[in-house]
C-alpha cells in the first residue's frame, strides 16, 4: 500500500501536469476606432513600386548614392546605440532561458571525507595522505533534488512575460537600426546640400568679385558713383560670410555622421562629390492597418502589453499555496570501496507546502498594480499607433507639397537667373543703376539656394516617410 507522503507527492505531480493558469487570456488591445481603409493624403496618387533589382530591406539604396550605401553598412556594425540595443536584446533572451529553467528540478551534489584520532578530528576534501595508528576515516557522498511544481502557472506566466519582453527588445533593436539609418541619411543629405550650396555661393562670390571690378573701373573712369563700389563691396562681403556659415554647417553634418558610424569626429573626413544629384525615390505605400505590424515601435509597444498581461498572472498566483518536492540520497562508509554499497545508502523524500494567511492586502495591491500597468501599456500602445498614422499622413502631405513647390521654385530660379544677367548687361551699358543689379543678384542667389534646399527636402521627406512606414518593405 502506498504511504501517505508518496500519495501526496503523486497528487501534487498530477496537479502540476494539469496546472491552472492565473494569467488572463491575451488579446491585442483594440484601437478606439478602426484603422482607416487608406491614407487621406494618398488621394489621386499612384502607388509606386521600386525596381526589382533593389533590395527593399536596404531602403536607403533608393537614393542612388554609393557613398551613402557604404556609410549605412558601417552604421549596422559600428553604431554604439545599435550595439547597446543588441546587448539589451541578448540580455532579454537570456532572461527567457533563466525563467524557463524554473520548470525543471534543481540537483545538488556534495561530498566530504573525515579523519578522526587522538589529536582531534580533521575534515579534508580528498582521501589522500598518510594515517597514523588509531585514526578512523569516514567518507560521505550526497545528492539532492528539489522541484517546485508550477501548479498555478506562476512560472509559465513569468516565461510568457519574459518572452514578450524579449520580443519587445527585438523590436527596440529594429527601431534603433531604423532610427540610426534614418539619422545617417538625413545628415548625409544635409552635408550634400551644404556642398551644393557651397559650390553655388563660391561661384556667386566669383561673380561678385567680377562685379566689384566692373564698378571699380567705372568709378575710376568717373562713370559710376562711389556708392556703386561700396554696394559691390558689401554684397561680396555678405556672400563670403554666407560661405563661411555653410562650411560650418557642413562640418557639423560631417561630425554627426562620424558619431553614427562609430568613428571619432577628429579623424573622419567625407570629401565633396561634385557629381552628386538629388534623387527623389517613389515610396510604395500600403494599407494603413499594416502599419501596426510593420512599425517596430508599434510592435514593441504591443509586446509590452503582452508582458504586462503575463505579470497579472504572476501576481494572481501569489494567492495560492506553493509546493516543493525534494529528494535526498546519502552514502556513508569508512572505506572508499564501500562508499557505493547498498548497505551504505540512505534516502528520503519530502513535500512542503506554504501559504500566506495574512498580508494586510499586499497581494491584492500587487494584482491592482499589475492591472494598472497593463492598462498603461495598452494606452501607450494605442498612442504609439495613433502617432504612427499621424507620421505617415504628415510625410505624405509634405512629399506632395514639396513636389509642387519644387516645380514652382524651378521656374522662379530660372527667371531670376535671366533677370540677373539682363540687368548686369544693362548696367554695363549704363542703362540702369547698380542698386538694380544688386537686387537682382541677391534674388537670383536666394532662388538658387531655395531650389537646392527644396530638392534635398524632398529627399529628406522620402527618408522620413520610409521611417514612418516602418523601414524597408517586403
Amino acid at each position: 500500500m502506498m504511504s501517505a507522503p508518496l500519495r501526496l507527492i503523486g497528487a501534487v505531480s498530477l496537479l502540476a501536469l494539469g496546472a491552472c493558469s492565473m494569467t488572463p487570456t491575451y488579446e491585442t488591445p483594440a484601437l478606439k476606432s478602426a484603422p482607416p481603409a487608406q491614407f487621406k493624403a494618398l488621394e489621386g496618387w499612384k502607388t509606386a513600386t521600386p525596381a526589382d533589382h533593389i533590395d527593399r530591406g536596404d531602403w536607403w539604396t533608393l537614393l542612388g548614392d554609393p557613398q551613402l550605401n557604404a556609410l549605412a553598412e558601417r552604421v549596422k556594425v559600428d553604431n554604439q546605440t545599435i550595439a547597446a540595443a543588441d546587448a539589451a536584446y541578448r540580455q532579454a533572451r537570456a532572461l527567457v532561458r533563466e525563467q524557463r529553467a524554473g520548470l525543471f528540478p534543481t540537483v545538488d551534489l556534495s561530498g566530504s571525507a573525515t579523519k578522526s584520532g587522538g589529536g582531534g578530528t580533521k575534515t579534508t576534501t580528498s582521501a589522500g595522505g598518510a594515517t597514523s595508528a588509531g585514526d578512523t576515516q569516514r567518507y560521505q557522498v550526497g545528492i539532492g533534488a528539489s522541484w517546485e511544481p508550477d501548479v498555478w502557472g506562476r512560472i509559465r506566466a513569468g516565461i510568457s512575460g519574459a518572452k514578450a519582453s524579449a520580443e519587445a527588445s527585438e523590436a527596440d533593436l529594429a527601431a534603433a537600426r531604423l532610427s540610426a539609418q534614418g539619422e545617417l541619411a538625413a545628415n548625409y543629405l544635409g552635408l550634400r546640400r551644404a556642398d551644393a550650396e557651397i559650390a553655388m555661393v563660391q561661384t556667386t562670390v566669383e561673380g561678385y568679385q567680377r562685379a566689384l571690378e566692373i564698378t571699380t573701373n567705372r568709378y575710376n573712369a568717373a562713370i559710376a558713383p562711389k556708392s556703386d563700389v561700396l554696394q559691390a563691396q558689401s554684397q561680396l562681403a555678405n556672400a563670403q560670410s554666407t560661405l563661411e556659415g555653410l562650411v560650418q554647417d557642413r562640418t557639423a553634418f560631417e561630425n554627426a555622421i562620424a558619431v553614427l558610424v562609430g568613428e571619432p569626429a577628429s579623424v573622419f573626413r567625407l570629401a565633396a562629390d561634385p557629381s552628386w544629384k538629388p534623387i527623389v525615390p517613389q515610396i510604395p505605400v500600403g494599407v494603413p492597418s499594416t502599419l501596426l505590424e510593420r512599425r517596430p515601435d508599434v510592435a514593441a509597444a504591443e509586446r509590452r502589453v503582452a508582458a504586462a498581461n503575463a505579470d497579472i498572472g504572476v501576481a494572481r498566483a501569489a494567492f495560492f499555496p506553493s509546493f516543493n518536492l525534494s529528494a535526498d540520497g546519502n552514502s556513508t562508509a569508512s572505506r572508499l570501496g564501500d562508499l557505493f554499497a547498498a548497505s551504505a545508502n540512505t534516502w528520503s523524500l519530502g513535500l512542503t507546502a506554504a501559504q500566506t494567511l495574512f498580508d494586510a492586502g499586499a497581494r491584492r495591491a500587487q494584482v491592482a498594480q499589475s492591472r494598472a500597468a497593463y492598462d498603461q501599456a495598452a494606452a501607450n500602445y494605442r498612442q504609439t499607433a495613433l502617432q504612427a498614422f499621424e507620421d505617415v499622413e504628415n510625410q505624405l502631405t509634405a512629399a506632395r507639397t514639396l513636389e509642387r513647390q519644387y516645380a514652382l521654385q524651378l521656374t522662379a530660379s530660372q527667371a531670376a537667373d535671366q533677370t540677373e544677367q539682363m540687368l548686369l548687361n544693362q548696367y554695363r551699358a549704363g542703362q540702369v543703376a547698380y542698386t538694380d543689379v544688386v537686387t537682382a543678384q541677391a534674388s537670383a542667389l536666394a532662388a538658387r539656394r531655395t531650389l537646392v534646399t527644396t530638392a534635398v527636402s524632398r529627399q529628406a521627406t522620402a527618408v522620413a516617410l520610409v521611417q514612418a512606414l516602418g523601414g524597408g518593405w517586403r
